[in-house]
């Protein structure tokens, strides 16, 4: 149940880093796609105020989108986050086939470490460097794309919304911009269920019937932990992953209908705090879970967690150094409740706003991100397409003789894929300053130092406060650039 994104950082001289590339387990929890450092935001609005690099108070790029010129030419840069050197074939062949089909195109490869990708973003920002086409995660299309950095691809690809999955398409939007998309998506992950069938019958549960809503989750990790006195847990807490999603799994309302304020201070809220709050003090979940991310695969692997990975990637690793307990492994679809919530996990393709190519750089992007491009992408490492067609290739249907575990990932994730929808995701108000300040109130809840219902309501509170700051300054962005 826990949702993480995917961050890749692949390296061939480490193949723990190479593994974490669809290894979500070690990276920031949630599926906010407002994700953004405050210090590197800052950063970046300095830098566009100075130097007029794509933002809104100045550049000449921000007045307008760039438009198709009908002719598919020009240099393009493409920079990718650490693929080279374990994906270099791949990604050179796609480069050298769009090559191969648009002659007077010329396509510059850069990859660069995961490590201060952010950062480098801005320096690029400050030095108007930025590629024509760059691989985004979370945080990084926030960066760019508050900023309006960012070409609109529904504009510049009307009929493009129709190749993608929906729920990544909708990814890609950002809050005050109308219908727009900031990004093409590119490979994907679901939200799957996987869980010890060994630990899970010890405590009288069927393993044939997990849990389907957040109340039986809370339901069977009860009777995990009584079962298990304290020899394993049933889940983590990690509350950073599991909100907004658990909320919405339980029909609490995350915003109000314009989207102007929080409103999740209601009596199911206070429930998920109480029933997480006696979960905690029975031990069904380790104690330092509630504020650290710990190695869920290794917790895992090692018997001490009966629910495990949520990212079908991650059981390469189970599978990799703990053949007992993947061999224990069962998958079902996500946790959903009754509006069939899911997470999906994104890496996309933007395109620079003030690109001098739109053209090239618009159809490389798409080309990147074709069905049979991710198809092939997919085959080699486990993710999904965005590609609607490509998550349709029989390859993510076939689930074998039903009962290995990374092949049935692979079929329900895809099956979940093909029917996730934006209200599985989190609401882009929702941004890290507001999910921090929710898991701090959380975390009182939980450990008892607060009472549930008072950590709920100043959760909101709280939450408000940032977004009133939030939607001011964007108003004041709105004014700067009616005045000119």
């Amino acid at each position: 149940m826990t949702r993480r994104h995917l961050a890749p950082v692949c390296s061939a001289s480490n193949e723990r880093k190479t593994r974490d590339f669809y290894n979500a387990s070690n990276v920031r929890p949630a599926r906010s796609r407002l994700v953004v450092a405050t210090a590197l935001a800052a950063a970046l609005m300095s830098a566009t105020a100075a130097c007029g690099v794509g933002g809104a108070e100045g550049s000449s790029a921000a007045e307008g989108e760039p438009k198709r010129t009908g002719k598919v030419a020009g240099e393009i840069t493409f920079r990718t986050l650490q693929l080279k050197p374990t994906f270099t074939t791949y990604v050179q062949g796609v480069i050298d086939a769009f090559e191969k089909k648009y002659p007077d195109v010329k396509v510059t490869w850069e990859d660069v470490p995961g490590d201060g990708y952010n950062e480098k973003l801005v320096a690029d920002a400050q030095a108007g460097g930025l590629p024509d086409v760059v691989n985004l995660n979370t945080d990084s299309f926030q960066l760019l794309g508050d900023r309006g950095m960012l070409a609109d691809v529904a504009r510049l690809d009307p009929k493009i919304a129709q190749e993608y999955v929906p729920g990544a398409w909708d990814q890609y939007k950002l809050p005050g911009k109308g219908g727009g998309v900031y990004a093409y998506p590119w490979y994907v992950t679901p939200e799957i269920l996987t869980y010890n069938k060994e630990l899970f019958a010890k405590a009288g549960l069927d393993v044939n019937k997990p849990p389907a809503t957040v109340e039986q989750f809370f339901d069977q990790a009860e009777r995990i932990a009584k079962a298990a006195d304290g020899r394993y847990s049933a889940f983590m807490a990690d509350p950073k992953g599991r909100l907004p999603g658990d909320w919405q799994k339980m029909g609490v309302p995350i915003l109000n209908e314009e989207k102007s304020a929080f409103v999740f201070d209601t009596p199911k809220a206070v429930e998920w705090v109480q029933r997480m709050k006696k979960l905690y003090a029975m031990g069904a979940m380790p104690k330092e879970s509630l504020t650290k991310a710990d190695d869920l695969a290794q917790l895992y692997g090692a018997g001490k967690l009966v629910f495990g990975p949520g990212s079908p990637g991650i059981l390469k690793d189970v599978k990799r150094n703990s053949p007992s307990a993947y061999a224990n492994t069962r998958v079902a679809p996500a946790v959903t409740g009754t509006l069939k919530h899911i997470g999906i996990y994104t890496q996309s393709l933007g395109v620079r706003k003030d690109t001098e190519h739109p053209d090239a750089a618009a159809e490389f992007a798409k080309w990147v991100t074709n069905g049979p491009n991710q198809v092939a992408f997919s085959k080699q490492v486990a993710i999904y397409p965005s590609n609607a067609k490509g998550l349709a290739d029989p390859y993510f249907a076939d689930r074998g003789d039903g009962k290995d575990p990374e092949t049935m990932a692979r079929a329900i994730g895809a099956e979940e894929l093909k029917a996730a929808q934006l209200d599985a995701n989190t609401p882009v108000e929702w941004t890290t300053q507001v999910g921090d300040a929710v898991v701090r109130e959380m975390q009182k809840g939980i450990k008892g130092e607060e009472e549930p219902a008072t950590a709920v309501k100043n959760a909101q509170e709280a939450a408000n406060k940032i977004l009133e700051q939030q939607q001011k300054h964007q108003q004041q962005k709105q004014k700067q650039k009616q005045k000119r």
